[in-house]
């Protein structure tokens, strides 16, 4: 077919389907559905218009719709891919994860399931080997991502179960078209079917897809990184990503492309916010919004325009077949949603999904272009006979419009009987509040438009009164409603602190205060605290902030690094990473104790509001005091911060000034441009992070100490040799009561604390810990802890004893405070006994 007959055709299909998006509205028809209708009434009508005798003069255009080059391979290699990214690239990944189990029981093992069931269920009536059976429950056990999203999204159905079900498709897709290629194969070859071999085939192909997926995504988003302020650029590369990952798992690898391209979707979900603008990333994600209808629409179209084909010949028994294929595949579902997973939550391995959930789930497991894809697949393969390919085609097609013109066009009734598309009780209760005090905002603003405009006194005070019967209206029934507890109040108030500070993050980062480094991070902090508010409220929440302050385990491999090896310059990095981790939280917590004064209160009540402010408050503490204990350690690299986030405050502001300027015709845009570079100029070296030293010169610390002051710089570097500096973190403890000596320790700067039953003591700069027990042979009388971020040098017992040999007077000092402190050590343990 030529060329432009190619392109006509799709640009009357993208005419038709502009005008059935506004058409399915008033009919009140899932999108997806209609489209399905519409694909097999044009396939219908250019058959019958080919083959009518009445007349030839449509023969053109029916031909041209009858022989349009699209097969299994356009579907599977040019929509599938872009469809099943952009739903990975939109979908909420986060508030996914707490529902993990039951996406992977539904994508993975009821897809098993169902194959089975399907399968041994037409072996009895089909006349079809069991490999063919099995093959067409592969086919249709795949919910179509297509056709469910876009009739969950049409109908409204709740969030959780949107996701659910959203998950559900995305991932099975994997899972049965590695079934379908593994029984094709199986089927092609003339061979037995392996057990054993289709397992690990199985695994094989989900997991190096998924890696494919990572590895693709990870690339992609460090490219998209590296060219900032390049819109289209970032585009062109995630619109690379799912044909390449697809392309080269598939043919490259031999393992899932579909797998990989979700995987890759998720990744750069997560990824991408990180490494792209704010505006870039919605920029970004608009236009995948608009391919993506595209794309959907047209395989919707095109796939239904096969339907009357494939349905050649359709008998009596082929109905009584898609009966069977019908009641097997919701026995399946029935299994799996009423057996496996209320096993799975009775075990505490899944948490609970809803009766009605589950029945929405029973009845939206919808099939479309997917599905025929794969049976458009078996007929176009030339090594299985036309039987198989009359029967895989016919029972999938009918598969296909049983679940699109039946369940999805019975779908809205269902969630309205369940009552699912009715707001919570608790967003009822919250209802009257909100409406009562957006609209008082709404009253006051038509004020001062009236005043402004002029308008005559008796027709705004008409308005304002509406206005005010509304409030009043809406406040009787937050009164006479149940409401909600102050428990679930505190609940939703934590919740909408954690997003607001999620938002505000996006803010600093837009306006170039917060680094493209430091975002993510910051946006992984505010994520935790949101999904630990909605999962366990304010003692939840606060063990999340306080997370947040802890070190992980990099810090942990970054100390081994330094104190084993002296290797400083991972530590330095993680500390200076949390210096500023620390100072942009401490900025982003004091902007939201106005917004809880200024949009929770009025909602929630003031008594929310107060919790709030002291939740703020302690999480604001914590924060200082982790601040203020690197600022003493570091004052030079604090002021440094501080001096960078004035410096990227003032561009801003001065960016924001030359727009105005520019907006107001006061300066050309050859000015503006030039204007905006220099400040592009000087940001970016505001963008350079300063460096933070740890100062691990141990001569240079030891001649600071008082102790060694009078040796010469031969003596201090032959010591110097013998210590091991050590960095300690706030509340690390250094020595534990009972353990031998093995060490004792010099505190080069920083402080720590010595605590015995009963008494306390704390050392700074200068002094030095733990030689009682290597003096006196004795374990270790006292617990040391950091008190702060120190430096400490430690000599450890043999080198100690040398050394003491070496320097009489040393010795002499050392063991003077030695036996002060025991005298104090006893003291101290002697005074409780006799009070």
């Amino acid at each position: 077919m030529e060329l432009p007959i190619v392109l006509s055709v799709i640009a009357v299909l993208l005419v038709v389907i502009s005008l059935a998006q506004p058409l399915a509205g008033l009919v009140r028809l899932p999108f997806s559905v209609l489209l399905a209708v519409i694909g097999i009434v044009i396939g219908a009508a250019a058959s019958f218009l080919w083959y009518t005798e009445f007349t030839d003069a449509f023969n053109d255009v029916a031909r041209a719709v009858m022989d349009f080059p699209v097969g299994s391979t356009v579907f599977l290699y040019v929509f599938l891919p872009t469809l099943l990214f952009q739903t990975a690239l939109t979908l909420d990944v986060r508030r996914m994860a707490p529902d993990w189990v039951p996406i992977l029981v539904l994508a993975v093992l009821a897809v098993l399931i169902a194959t089975a069931i399907i399968g041994y269920a037409l072996v009895p009536f089909a006349g079809q080997p069991l490999i063919v059976c099995l093959l067409l429950g592969a086919i249709v056990a795949t919910t179509d991502p297509i056709a469910v999203v876009g009739i969950f999204r049409d109908i409204g159905a709740p969030a959780r179960l949107g996701r659910l079900v959203e998950g559900e498709s995305l991932l099975n897709d994997a899972a049965a078209i590695t079934l379908f290629s593994v029984f094709l194969a199986v089927l092609a070859a003339g061979q037995s079917l392996s057990l054993m071999d289709a397992s690990l085939s199985f695994a094989r192909t989900l997991v190096v897809g998924a890696l494919v997926g990572y590895v693709g995504a990870r690339m992609a988003a460090w490219l998209i990184g590296s060219i900032p302020d390049h819109r289209a650029a970032k585009v062109s590369i995630s619109f690379a990503l799912p044909y390449l990952v697809y392309i080269v798992a598939e043919q490259g690898l031999g393992v899932s492309g579909v797998i990989g391209v979700v995987v890759a979707g998720m990744t750069l979900n997560l990824l991408g916010p990180a490494r792209a603008s704010p505006d870039g990333w919605s920029y970004l994600t608009g236009i995948w919004e608009q391919v993506a209808f595209w794309a959907s629409s047209l395989v919707f179209v095109l796939a239904a325009i096969l339907v009357p084909r494939l349905l050649e010949d359709l008998t009596w028994l082929d109905l009584a077949l898609i009966l069977v294929v019908v009641a097997a595949a919701l026995l399946a579902r029935i299994v799996v949603l009423f057996g496996v997973l209320p096993l799975l939550t009775t075990l505490r391995l899944s948490p609970p999904v809803s009766r009605s959930y589950r029945l929405v789930i029973l009845w939206g497991g919808l099939r479309g272009a997917v599905t025929l894809a794969l049976a458009l697949a078996v007929t176009e393969n030339p090594l299985l006979s036309a039987e198989v390919h009359r029967f895989v085609a016919i029972l999938a097609t009918g598969f296909v419009l049983f679940t699109l013109l039946i369940q999805g066009t019975t779908m809205r009734w269902l969630i309205q009987g369940l009552g699912l598309d009715r707001l919570s009780s608790r967003d009822l209760a919250l209802r009257g509040q909100v409406l009562a005090v957006a609209l008082e905002n709404v009253r006051e603003a038509v004020e001062r438009v009236a005043e402004l405009y002029k308008v005559g006194s008796a027709t705004a005070l008409a308005e304002a009164r509406r206005y005010a019967e509304q409030i009043d209206a809406a406040a009787a029934r937050t009164e006479q409603g149940q409401g909600l507890s102050d428990l679930e109040r505190l609940s939703l108030g934590l919740v909408t602190l954690a997003g607001r500070e999620r938002a505000v993050v996006l803010e600093h980062y837009r306006a170039r205060i917060v680094s493209a480094a430091l975002v993510q991070p910051l946006l992984a902090q505010a994520e935790l605290l949101l999904d630990k508010a909605r999962a366990g409220g304010r003692t939840e929440f606060q063990r999340a902030a306080r997370q947040t302050l802890a070190f992980d385990w990099r810090f942990g491999v970054a100390q081994f690094l330094h104190r084993r090896l002296g290797i400083g310059a991972s530590l330095e990095r993680l500390l200076a990473r949390r210096f500023e981790t620390l100072f942009a939280t401490r900025i982003i917590v004091e902007e939201l104790a106005p917004f809880v004064d200024r949009k929770i209160v009025p909602i929630l009540g003031t008594r929310v509001g107060e919790v709030l402010g002291e939740i703020l408050e302690r999480r604001r503490e914590a924060i200082d005091g982790a601040l203020e204990a690197l600022r003493l350690q570091y004052p030079s690299y604090a002021e440094a911060l501080e001096r960078r986030l004035l410096r990227k405050t003032a561009l801003r502001q001065e960016e924001l000034e030359y727009d105005v300027l520019l907006a107001d015709g006061l300066i050309g845009p050859e000015l503006h441009a030039n204007l905006r570079r220099s400040i592009e100029e000087e940001r970016r070296k505001a963008e350079i992070q300063p460096r933070l030293d740890l100062a691990l010169n141990a001569p240079e610390l030891l001649a600071q100490l008082p102790l060694f002051s009078e040796f010469t710089q031969e003596q201090l570097a032959v010591l110097a040799k013998r210590l091991r500096p050590i960095f300690a973190t706030p509340g690390e403890r250094l020595i534990r009561r009972g353990d031998p000596g093995d060490a004792v320790y010099f505190v080069a700067s920083g402080a720590v604390e010595v605590s015995i039953p009963g008494h306390k003591v704390r050392l700074g700069r200068g002094d030095f810990v733990g030689e009682i027990a290597l003096l006196t042979g004795r374990p270790r009388q006292s617990d040391v802890h950091a008190i702060g971020y120190c430096f400490l040098l430690r000599l450890d017992v043999r080198d100690f004893k040398a050394f003491l040999v070496q320097h009489p007077a040393i010795r002499r000092h050392i063991e003077e405070v030695a036996a002060r402190r025991l005298a104090a050590n006893e003291d101290a343990v002697r005074s409780p006994a006799t009070s």
